[in-house]
Order: C-alpha cells, then sequence, then structure tokens
C-alpha cells in the first residue's frame, strides 16, 4: 500500500489512543501523521512508532493541509462541525460518532459486512455504533444463507462505552463512593438505561442498533428490536441475539457458516465451560460467538452469544479497517 497522510481528531481520548495503537500494530502506511484535540490536551505530545507527536487544537484551517483521511474520535458535536470541513478540502472523514450515520448521503461501514459501500462516500463515511457492529459480524454469514426474519439483540455493555467517566463511577462505587455520572450506582449493578430515552420508550442506543442494522444490510423490512444494559463490566461488550429465518437450517451447517465468516471466532464447548467472556476479548479485533442454540420456540430460531472488544473492534479497529478498504479500493 502506499504511504498517505493521517489525522486523528481526538486524538488523546479513549478511542483515539486506540486508534494510534491500532493504526500501529497494523501497521497501516503513514507518511504524516497529525493529531487534533480540544483546547484542553493541546500541546501535549504522543508517542506513535516511538516517535514523539504535538497534538494540536483543532480549528477550521488545519484541514488546509496535505491530508487524505482523517479519523474522528471526538464526539458528534466535533464532527458535526469539522467532518463537512475536511471532506470539502477533499480529505475523507471516517467519523466514529453517530451524528452521519443515518444519513441517506453517507456510508454506515462494517469491512467484513458492507465493504463495496465506503465506494460511494461523499467526503464522510460513519462507523456503526459499537454494539451494531459487532453484531453484524456473525449475522452477515447468517443473512445470506439463511435471511433473517426478526432479530432481538439484549446487551450486556462495559462502562467503557461511556469513557472514563463510567469507568471512573465503577472504580468509585467498588470503593463505595458515590456515583457521578451514571443515574444509579453501576458498582453490583445493571442498568437498562444507555444513552437518552424518547418518546417510543426506547433508549438512544436501542434505537441505534435497530436502526443501523437495517441501513447496514439495507433492509427495512428486517424486524429488529432491541434491550441496552450497561453492566458493570470494564471493557468488552456482550450480546445475546435471538434471531428468526425465514429459511430451515441445520444447526452443524449454521455453525460452520459462522467458522468460516472472515472476522468471528467460535468458542462454543459448554461440556468445557467454554463460551466467550468479556476478560478473555479484550484486546483482540475479532468477534467471539458461542452458546449457539437452536429457538425451540419459533420454526427457524436460534440465540447465539456474541462478545467483543468495543473500544476496539466496536472502533478503532473498524475506522482504520474503513481506511485500509479506502487504499485497497484505490480511493485516496
Amino acid at each position: 500500500m502506499k504511504k498517505i497522510n493521517i489525522a486523528i481528531v481526538g486524538a488523546t481520548g479513549m478511542v483515539g489512543r486506540t486508534l494510534l495503537k491500532v493504526l500501529e500494530e497494523r501497521h497501516f502506511p503513514i507518511n504524516n501523521l497529525f493529531l487534533f484535540s480540544s483546547a484542553k490536551s493541546a500541546g501535549s505530545t504522543v508517542t506513535f512508532n516511538n516517535r514523539e507527536y504535538l497534538v494540536e487544537e483543532i480549528n477550521e484551517d488545519v484541514f488546509n493541509r496535505d491530508i487524505q483521511i482523517a479519523l474522528f474520535a471526538a464526539g458528534g458535536e466535533v464532527s458535526s462541525k469539522y467532518a463537512p470541513i475536511a471532506a470539502s478540502k477533499g480529505i475523507i472523514a471516517v467519523d466514529n460518532s453517530s451524528h452521519f450515520r443515518m444519513d441517506p448521503e453517507v456510508p454506515l461501514v462494517v469491512p467484513e459486512v458492507n465493504p463495496e459501500a465506503v465506494k460511494s462516500h461523499k467526503g464522510i463515511i460513519a462507523n456503526p455504533n459499537c454494539s451494531t457492529i459487532q453484531a453484524m459480524v456473525p449475522l452477515k454469514p447468517l443473512n445470506d444463507k439463511y435471511k433473517i426474519k426478526r432479530v432481538i439483540y439484549s446487551t450486556y455493555q462495559a462502562v467503557s462505552g461511556s469513557g472514563v467517566r463510567g469507568i471512573k463511577d465503577l472504580e468509585d462505587g467498588v470503593k463505595g463512593e458515590t456515583n457521578k455520572f451514571y443515574p444509579h450506582p453501576i458498582a453490583y449493578n445493571c442498568l437498562p438505561h444507555i444513552d437518552v430515552f424518547t418518546d417510543n420508550g426506547y433508549t438512544k442506543e436501542e434505537l441505534k442498533m435497530i436502526n443501523e442494522t437495517m441501513k447496514i444490510f439495507n433492509n427495512y423490512d428486517m424486524k429488529v428490536t432491541a434491550t441496552t444494559v450497561r453492566v458493570p463490566v470494564r471493557n468488552s461488550h456482550s450480546e445475546s441475539i435471538n434471531i428468526e429465518f425465514e429459511e430451515a437450517f441445520e444447526l452443524t451447517n449454521l455453525v460452520n457458516c459462522l467458522e468460516k465468516m472472515q472476522g468471528v471466532v467460535v468458542v462454543d464447548n459448554p461440556e468445557s465451560n467454554e463460551y466467550p467472556t468479556a476478560v478473555d476479548c479484550t484486546g483482540k479485533d475479532e468477534v467471539f460467538v458461542g452458546r449457539i442454540r437452536r429457538d425451540f420456540s419459533v420454526d427457524n430460531g436460534i440465540n447465539i452469544w456474541v462478545v467483543a472488544d468495543n473500544i476496539r473492534k466496536g472502533a478503532a479497529t473498524n475506522a482504520v479497517q474503513i481506511a485500509e478498504l479506502l487504499l485497497s479500493y484505490n480511493l485516496v
């Protein structure tokens, strides 16, 4: 791959630092690297590939440089303002926030699932929600083979999904201190409340999973529902996914289908208590699937347990994979 110039917006945050780590691990071909942040973190230095880089304060002029791809990891407010500016300069913005995800002009991409979608970009590509990304990877081959009729998501999401404030609430709560970020204690507790509640009773997180699933599969007739829960786990999201198919299946063939899917690791040996856990999946880029069993309450149903590192595959790694796609398709 040719070397290109990369910018990271939000370089000092949890996802920004993980972006740097993933770029380094995957030997992404970088010529020049530019790091941007808010005024609070500007002036600090970050080490990448044994070299120190100065973090600059973001403003409208920073994109007047020779930059091919900008990875945004600074939240919706920053993305909504600066991603269009970057795009107007010919830079491809890969955005981790939710701001552009449901924009019909913006592709929503999971590289293992709908890689061709990057070709339709108009300067901005959206990274899906972390909980959506990890579900899409195993659902893709199953949808291709058996055609999904309905999906029911129940998620068990780690506090790292809320950033440093979520982690601090958990750590403080374990020490007996009062929560400051979540509306209720998260230590030794589960909160069926991620993002804000909407008028229909669903949270925005639940609606993200529902709407993003249909957009990524380009199937707005697919029946999707979700309940998302914050749990006292530091990192890596877990999901119980119930799927009803249009077509009948043999369980062994279905498992084989999952095992062949790029980015999926099947860990399903209940006799030996082997199944994916958040602890085991943290720090890894694959999506782990276990507890694969038929749902006897419907004709063509199945239950699966899906676990992935929400900061890596659920955010940083997926964004880097999108950048790799852009290079492989000669779009930069």
